[in-house]
């Protein structure tokens, strides 16, 4: 047991440096040298950073400081202390390790989307080990916690905008409060999908008088099972056959095929799948 627990906090401090290495390229190296308003605490503290040429990773703890004991009640003690964790992590990374790389001074729709992407993927590797990097982030997820049918991509376009305006407003620079948006939001699609949609496919629902053909039609084509559900028409009242199939986005086209070979006049719904695990899947 101790071994383990071990190996999941050498993970930890793993995931933690990584992710916090991608922020900070995506802050220090894109965003701050673009002047773009980068959103969260850090897109306060490179605000500070361009006004005062106050450190960003220091700015960024003395700014969590209030937040963190607000949100306190809310979160729990054993996430405050994993944030706290990846909050000392952060800081060296931001002040000392990304200042000694290569900053991008090119096309400024670039930096944005360098920035959205590097620090999407930081920000959602270290949500995935359930711990933050504080400051918007503890807010954040306190609205998780309040609305968990809101996903965390979604909170954070919401809360950062807000950011992102008052740092473009700043700056002087409508310019920058558009790509700001820009990189706010292919942050957020980022951290969605990374998240959530790694493994996405389809789901389809197939109401039909030919549950067994349709079932074997799909299995023939793309070697996929389904499960029978059985429903019953408002209309009509005669009870059917409704076969459910999840399979991968491209084996999409061959399900459709199947349904349209054995029964035209099927009634078919497909939609999106967040992520698909179990048998012939990503395994829980």
């Amino acid at each position: 047991m101790e071994k383990n627990k071990v190996k999941e906090f050498a993970i930890d401090i793993l995931v933690d440096i990584v992710g916090n290495l991608l922020i900070a390229i995506g802050v220090y190296n894109f965003a701050a040298n673009a002047k773009f308003p980068v959103a969260g605490i850090s897109g306060i503290a490179m605000i500070f950073y361009h006004l005062f040429g106050l450190p960003i990773g220091t700015m960024t703890i003395i700014l969590n400081i209030p937040i963190v004991i607000m949100c306190y009640k809310l979160l729990g003690k054993g996430f405050l202390l994993r944030s706290l964790k990846t909050m000392i992590i952060a800081w060296p990374l931001m002040d000392y390790v990304a200042p000694m790389l290569p900053v991008y001074s090119g096309d400024r729709m670039l930096s944005a989307i360098c920035v959205g992407v590097f620090s999407g993927l930081g920000y959602a590797m270290i949500y995935m080990r359930n711990t933050s990097t504080g400051g918007a982030d503890f807010i954040i997820m306190s609205v998780r916690a309040l609305r968990p049918h809101l996903s965390i991509g979604k909170i954070t376009f919401l809360t950062d905008v807000i950011i992102v305006g008052l740092g473009g407003i700043l700056f002087g620079d409508v310019d920058s409060i558009i790509y700001g948006l820009i990189l706010t939001y292919i942050l957020s699609i980022v951290v969605d999908k990374v998240m959530y949609g790694i493994d996405a496919g389809k789901m389809t629902l197939v109401v039909t008088d030919h549950g067994h053909e349709v079932a074997k039609r799909i299995d023939e084509l793309t070697q996929r099972g389904s499960t029978f559900l059985r429903g019953v028409g408002s209309y009509s009242g005669e009870e059917k056959l409704v076969v459910m199939c999840a399979c991968s986005n491209k084996e999409m086209h061959m399900v459709q095929k199947a349904v349209k070979e054995v029964d035209g006049n099927a009634f078919l719904i497909t939609m999106e799948s967040n992520e698909v695990r179990g048998e012939g899947f990503k395994p829980h």
